[in-house]
């Protein structure tokens, strides 16, 4: 699948441009620059943390819900999933 990080840039993405926001705008809400934001949306986001991306979406309206549960027993290990609503 999608790697976590690029799910949850391609949704701040998604709710800027919803939103309605410049990218100045948007690195203001979020506290990064503006050439910051612009490469993370570019998809250059090394540096960042999933923690400071939950943050971003936070900022910009939306609730983040994490819920831990334990795999159905035919899988031994468990798995990631982003959902978004």
């Amino acid at each position: 699948g999608i790697p976590l990080k690029a799910q949850l840039v391609r949704e701040i993405g998604e709710i800027i441009r919803s939103k309605g926001l410049t990218q100045t705008e948007a690195a203001k809400i979020l506290g990064l620059t503006q050439p910051k934001l612009s490469a993370v949306l570019r998809g250059h986001f090394r540096g960042i943390s999933e923690r400071k991306l939950i943050a971003c979406l936070t900022s910009l309206g939306r609730d983040v819900e994490i819920v831990v549960r334990e795999a159905p027993g035919r899988r031994a290990s468990g798995r990631i999933t982003v959902v978004f609503s």
